[in-house]
This record gives structure tokens, sequence and C-alpha cells, in this order.
């Protein structure tokens, strides 16, 4: 068997202390790890000094997605007797339909149990889904509420939705660590990491440099999903909404350089690339046997063990080469993940 093709190939060791806990201070002093291809070299330095290694010649994507407090907590429905009324956990994932919500619940419920939660928050459970998640509707004061509204009350009673791997609890300066200086259609449960190291200065000189372009794609719980497969080829990919403005499309269309800024702007490019589709669901899966057509240049954080983002990262530089990289960072104490320092791949 190839070993490209081997979740087991994009396994490495990363110590405990190097998984970010919290965004360095200013952000845009986090490390930058920059590798060349054309010359098979690395520069170490700090994102602040990141026009200084980007090609001229490029347009520049970026993912306007907005992180909603997509985690509450509540309580079951307490019976005529006075029994049941645990308490429960609920993290909210995509929309399915106008009314019916993919979601991850923690806590014992049923199909047809009711979840309780502040300002009149009830969720409902409709069915289970084989890999855990469940589908639920809610009700704001005794009505049925579409997305809009329900991202309103989440706002109000919800909680920033960090990556399991930090172990911590959310706190106030979450709501602004956790989201993009440009973030503004709502929908991600996760915020495209990659943009996080921007500081207002240094992203009002890089638009003045670059032309910049919006997509939105709001990254989904799945992006945190370990691939659990032995072949990667049989990994059931997650789907995201995505939405490509038509002036955004038109460059895409063109021949210029491209210079993604994160995983979840290569996916949907890559994804119109492929489909020419401008919305809809993505649920493309780049990988050394899928490589990128459209993207150039890719920056990035530096990704989970086993996951599809290391193997995304290994369709721009090959598996053997991506964890060259990483076993480099790792030595020279990079910090990993959402919270971490960045990768530029030119």
């Amino acid at each position: 068997m190839n070993k490209e093709l081997l979740t087991s190939s994009y396994d490495y060791e990363l110590p405990a202390h190097l998984i970010a806990q919290h965004p360095v201070q200013p952000r845009d002093h986090a490390k930058l790890f920059v590798y060349d291809r054309k010359t098979d070299t690395i520069t170490h330095t700090i994102f602040k000094n990141l026009l200084d290694f980007l090609p001229n010649d490029c347009d520049v994507f970026l993912n306007d997605t907005k992180v909603i407090k997509a985690r509450i907590f509540g309580k079951k429905k307490t019976n005529e007797h006075g029994q049941g009324g645990g308490k429960v956990e609920l993290l909210f994932n995509k929309p399915i339909s106008a009314h019916e919500y993919l979601v991850m619940i923690r806590g014992k419920v049923q199909i047809g149990t009711e979840l309780f939660f502040e300002q009149d928050l009830v969720a409902t459970v409709t069915k289970f889904n084989e890999d855990g998640s469940r589908i639920v509707t809610f009700k704001h004061k005794d009505k049925e509420i579409r997305f809009e509204e329900l991202v309103q009350v989440l706002d109000e009673i919800g909680h920033i939705p960090l990556p399991p791997y930090m172990q911590r609890e959310d706190k106030k300066e979450d709501e602004t660590d956790y989201q993009t200086l440009f973030a503004k259609n709502a929908g991600a449960v996760a915020a495209p990491t990659a943009s996080l190291h921007f500081t207002p200065e240094l992203f009002e000189a890089f638009t003045n440099k670059y032309n910049t372009h919006k997509i939105t794609l709001h990254v989904g719980a799945g992006t945190f999903k370990p691939v659990e497969v032995e072949e990667i080829l049989e990994h059931p990919m997650h789907s995201e909404f995505f939405d490509i403005p038509e002036k955004s499309a038109e460059v895409l269309e063109g021949a210029k350089p491209i210079l993604a800024v994160g995983t979840t702007v290569t996916r949907t490019v890559e994804y119109f690339a492929r489909t020419a589709k401008t919305s809809g669901e993505c649920d493309l899966f780049l990988n050394p046997a899928n490589k990128p057509q459209r993207v150039s240049h890719l920056l990035t954080n530096f990704h989970l063990p086993k996951s599809t983002l290391i193997m995304l990262v290994s369709a721009f530089v090959g598996r053997e080469k991506t964890l060259e990289l990483y076993h480099e960072a790792i030595e020279k104490e990079y910090r990993f993940f959402s919270y971490g320092d960045a990768m530029l791949i030119i």
C-alpha cells in the first residue's frame, strides 16, 4: 500500500506544552514558518514580517465567516413525577433545512427529548445519526425559529466553541481572540485560524499591497474529526456551506496566482475550480492523491496528526516533506493548532 494513502503515515508526536491555549499578544508576533518550494528552503520569522515573504504577483482570498456562540448549556424536561431534568450540553453545528439543525449533544437523550435553555429556547431531538450527531428543531418562546433568529439567541446565551484540544472553558477575551478582523457572515463553529494573526495595522498594509477577495465557508465541527479509517480515501469527508461572491468567482476564473489564507479558503477555491459552483456544500478532500489545481500559495497554521488538514498541507508539498517541516517546527518550539503559530508555503 502507498504510504501516502495510509492514515498512520500522517501521525507525529507533539509535546503537550506546544498546544497553544491562548494567542500571542500582539497577534502578529506569532512565529511564521516560511517554506519556499522552489528553493526547498525554510525561513523562521514572525507574522509581522509576512509581507516580506509573499510573492508580489498574487491575489489573496480570505474567509469572512463569523464564529457563532454555538455551545449552550441546559437541562432535560422533567416528567410529571419530577424525574429527569439532567444537565445537557449542546454544540450547534449547522442548519440542514429551514427548521432542522445538526448538533452534538453531551448527555443521554432519546428521540423526542426536549432540552430547555435560557431565554425560553427549547430544542427537540428528532433523529440520531450514526456518527453520534443529532438532529433537532428549535423553538423560541413557543415559536419555531429560523437560523437567523437562532443566531441572535445563541449570541445572548451561548459560549464560543473553543476546540476540544484546548481543554479549558471559554473566556470573555475569546469572543474577540477567536474571531477574524473581517468576520461578517455568521455560521461557523470554528474560526478560520490562519487569519487570526492579523492586527489592524498589518491587515491595512496587507490590503493596501494586495487585491483581496472574500469567500464564505462556515467551518463545521467536522474540521476537528480525526481520520479513523486505515486508508485516507475511505474517509467520509464532512461538508460545509460555502458561498463565493460573483466578483470573487471572476478572479478565480482568471489565471492570476492565488494566495489562500487558510485551509477553508483552499478547499472552497479548489471546489469551485472543479465544479464551477459558487454556493452549496463543499466536501472536497485535498490530499496527495487530489492536489490543488488553482491555489498557488498557502498560509495556514499547524494541524492535528492524522487530520484531513495535515493531509491538505501534504497535497501542496508531499507527505514526507510535511512531516519533515512539522518536526523542525516542533524542534523550534512553534505553537500548534488554532491559537498557535503560522506556516507560509510559497
